[in-house]
């Protein structure tokens, strides 16, 4: 496990998340939560939230959690797959990421993200597999 890491402070890390309006609530190696905004600017054809959007914020935050359970002696982490089911629409609101760890290995480490909508309706669902980087980070 990794060292005690504020939400902020694994945002900062990730420029991208952060310039798409991702905020990360809560980091434990247990469960990382973070969401996203509904916007214009972030659609497809008919409103609705591109799914792209929904992926970034999966992997985002699964990412985190990820990181928050690399093995001692790993230097970091980084996706090597991600598959996600998309099940309904987000026209409006937000959209809630709740990311759980589902294998912790010196090798890879799977992470599965629930996506839901300000009812608690599951919008989308991720599974990634992240690769343990060995080396220094940096």
């Amino acid at each position: 496990m990794t060292s005690h890491f504020e939400p902020a402070e694994l945002l900062a890390t990730m420029p991208f998340a952060a310039g798409l309006g991702i905020e990360l609530r809560e980091a434990t190696a247990e469960r990382t939560v973070g969401s996203l905004a509904w916007s214009p600017e972030a659609c497809t054809a008919g409103g609705a939230l591109h799914g792209g959007a929904l992926m970034a914020l999966a992997d985002s935050v699964g990412a985190v959690c990820a990181y928050l359970n690399l093995p001692k002696g790993a230097a970091g982490t980084s996706t090597v797959e991600s598959k996600t089911n998309f099940l309904r629409a987000l026209t409006s609101g937000h959209v809630h990421a709740t990311a759980r760890p589902l294998h912790l290995g010196g090798t890879l480490i799977v992470v599965q993200t629930d996506l839901r909508d300000d009812r608690d309706r599951l919008v989308g669902q991720t599974t990634q597999t992240q690769i343990v980087l060995r080396g220094q980070a940096g």
